[in-house]
């Protein structure tokens, strides 16, 4: 029996046709480092609201996936308001044969 699969882009949102696939990537992983913090620190959902200056079910919709009406900008601030440090990075593409790139590391 064999069975059938498709290897991923590494980008779900593109590999499910989602516009600006690659802006959505960002902003899960952004979401991914916030979460990982707000663990990290054993915050309750109502402490990290109050830090990040939102209501408790705004960061539970958040973590939850739901974060579309977040902007790049401001799932930043959430970051640097968990005191974290947000550096951007440009940079040449050194590679001709792919498109530009968003990316969080």
């Amino acid at each position: 029996m064999t069975i059938d699969y498709e290897t991923g882009s590494g980008n779900v949102f593109a590999d499910i046709r989602l516009p600006d696939a690659e802006e959505h990537l960002v902003k899960a992983k952004l979401v991914h480092k916030i979460d990982e913090i707000i663990r990290a620190r054993n915050l309750k959902q109502a402490e990290a609201a109050e830090i990040l200056g939102v209501k408790q079910p705004d960061i539970s919709n958040m973590l939850r996936g739901q974060f579309r009406g977040y902007s790049i900008d401001r799932l930043m601030r959430f970051l640097v308001a968990l005191d974290q440090d947000v550096k951007i990075t440009v940079e040449p593409r050194r590679d001709q044969s792919r498109p530009p790139i968003l990316q969080v590391a």
